[in-house]
């Protein structure tokens, strides 16, 4: 492969505007740690809401999709489509209950919600695990697609006539240390700018990242002679083409039916246990992580809500067709490739021409730099509001906490970078966060609408993975899906037990939350009996309805989009007919009970 005069212009000029960016918006975010991490409070939704989209949309996304399709069909990405329901849940029972909360981060949640030293102890906890150790696992997943896109796209790269380059006792390749400056670059600019800029380079990356997967998505079908040659060439295999997993098919067909390839245990798991129980990012039960971070510096409740419901209809009905197209040519294109994934960057270096090569390379960087830009700010406001602030230096001035912002920002990068040789395949990392954080969605759900969890549910949800963990991966060697249902079992009984053994909130700062939040619900009953002038929030039927609703408005445009383009338009449409009515109905139920609570 070889890069012309104009791809390193295009790729240049992107790195420019990147920069340039957080060069403009520097200033703003010196302001304060407000500013810094929350923009101010000032986003409008569709910023707010692109921006998640945006982090979301990663190296490792188009190839994990693109292995998926090879694997089980267009519906082998139910395996993420399913966190639909929690992110649905997210918009209509919490968005609003995040940004009426008035705090920083998730983390800071703790402080207003409960009481105690062990209520002090979990918010240190939280920043170290959450802010340090997940975030850095999360970000070696992202740097590790890096690299393969790299190792594909430039197999014999060396630098100073060198591949490998060892450095206190680790290993990096010199793809490696090309992630490593692009880490540098995104440490510069997001420490520049905090989230205002972050956010506004994400929506200039989402357009860069989603332009460049529809340019290659049109290649693709061209280089196949269209969508009914594509139909063709896979007549043998046409399972690849259900939306749904089938109960029906010949003998190959079973073999890799959809979802009944993985089984019962596995069909329970990912449908039935993951979307409510496991703590992942960007899909965190009751809202969490960067998307609580955006949530939180949306204008108003209204603002928080919408950039939640936007970031839903595009994470799942507006992203995934360009890359499911593009898998689905690499199954023509490369049948006998072993790595499924890498196919998909083959079809950049193999079917660009001059120019829209350059292009492709940029999207690749938007969607890599998106992500850990995001996943930086938000872990750097876990460890400065949560643990540096509290914990290690009070009472300074907001310029320096900014300052410790900026420089914490450098050192997770590098943190990170160090993770990223720990880990050989980005199935080993997502597979552990998903395992060791089972059991704990239930808690951050039920902390909203529950007196009785306290700061002690939290820490044993949180522990008790890691008890059962090591016995079920090293000892019994037991399959991913068989150890999540038995974790999630184990470490919801341990947290419910632990709750009912230990003390309950002090009822001064229960009050004072639902003073402030005024949840509502049954869950609360006994706390706003002492408040009557404090009105909780009711209504609860609509919103029920309107995460329905939600669930099928999404599914419905997916589907839509995916018929219409697979050639089936007359069925497409009615798909979209049927979205259209589901929105319909979700903003006239917001429209007689919610807007007017949201915008008072």
């Amino acid at each position: 492969m070889h890069l012309t005069t104009v791809d390193w212009i295009i790729i240049f000029v992107y790195l420019i505007i990147s920069l340039g960016i957080g060069i403009y918006m520097s200033k703003r975010a010196g302001r304060s740690t407000d500013d810094f991490f929350l923009s101010g409070r000032k986003l409008p939704w569709y910023i707010a809401g692109t921006s998640m989209v945006a982090t979301t949309f990663a190296a490792d996304t188009p190839l994990a999709v693109t292995e998926l399709v090879a694997q089980n069909g267009i519906a082998g990405n139910w395996l993420w489509w399913n966190m639909l329901l929690g992110g649905m849940l997210t918009v209509f029972f919490f968005a609003r209950l995040w940004r009426r909360a008035d705090i920083m981060t998730d983390a800071e949640f703790v402080k207003i919600r409960y009481s105690g030293p062990e209520a002090r102890f979990l918010r240190g906890f939280r920043a170290v695990y959450i802010g340090i150790f997940m975030n850095a696992v999360v970000m070696a997943w992202v740097n590790l697609a890096m690299v393969k896109i790299l190792k594909v796209m430039f197999p014999d790269l060396q630098l100073m006539g060198h591949s490998e380059f060892n450095l206190l006792g680790l290993t990096f390749s010199a793809h490696l240390v090309i992630v490593g400056f692009m880490m540098l670059f995104v440490a510069i600019y997001s420490s520049l700018s905090g989230l205002w800029g972050v956010s506004l380079t994400d929506t200039f990356q989402f357009i860069m990242a989603m332009g460049g997967s529809i340019v290659l998505a049109v290649f693709a079908i061209r280089h196949v002679d269209g969508i009914g040659e594509l139909k063709s060439n896979l007549s043998n295999t046409p399972w690849v083409f259900d939306f749904i997993p089938s109960v029906e098919g010949n003998s190959t067909s079973v073999s890799v039916t959809g979802l009944l390839k993985m089984g019962v245990m596995a069909f329970v798991a990912y449908l039935g246990v993951q979307w409510w129980a496991s703590w992942y990012p960007g899909a965190e039960p009751g809202g969490g992580g960067y998307v609580a971070q955006r949530m939180m510096s949306a204008k108003d409740e209204k603002n928080s809500l919408l950039a939640t419901l936007w970031f839903q209809v595009a994470h799942y009905a507006v992203r995934p067709w360009p890359w499911i197209v593009v898998a689905l040519c690499a199954l023509v294109l490369y049948p006998m490739e072993a790595d499924k994934g890498a196919t998909y960057v083959m079809m950049i270096r193999d079917l660009m021409p001059a120019g829209l090569l350059g292009l492709l390379l940029a999207a690749f960087l938007a969607a890599y730099m998106s992500t850990i830009a995001s996943q930086t700010v938000w872990g750097t406001s876990y460890i400065v509001n949560d643990l540096f602030r509290p914990f290690i230096k009070r009472n300074s001035s907001e310029k320096y906490y900014v300052l410790v912002s900026r420089i914490t920002t450098f050192l997770l990068i590098i943190f990170s970078l160090i993770i990223t040789t720990q880990f050989e395949k980005i199935s080993d990392a997502w597979k552990f966060i998903l395992a060791c954080s089972g059991g704990i969605g239930l808690v951050l759900i039920l902390r909203w609408f529950w007196w009785r969890i306290n700061a002690w549910s939290e820490l044993a949800a949180m522990i008790a993975p890691y008890f059962v963990y090591p016995l079920l991966y090293f000892k019994y060697h037991l399959d991913f899906e068989t150890s999540l249902i038995i974790i999630v079992a184990w470490s919801t009984m341990v947290w419910i037990v632990v709750t009912f053994l230990t003390r309950p909130t002090q009822k001064d700062t229960l009050l004072a939350f639902y003073r402030k939040v005024h949840p509502g619900g049954a869950g609360w009953k006994n706390i706003a009996s002492e408040l009557p002038g404090v009105k909780g929030d009711s209504g609860y039927a609509r919103l029920f309805a309107n995460w329905i609703l939600g669930c099928f408005l999404v599914i419905l445009a997916l589907f839509g989009t995916g018929k219409i383009i697979l050639g089936e338009t007359m069925r497409g449409l009615i798909y979209f007919a049927l979205a259209l009515v589901a929105a319909w109905l979700i903003f006239r139920n917001m429209s007689k009970t919610g807007w007017k609570k949201i915008t008072d």
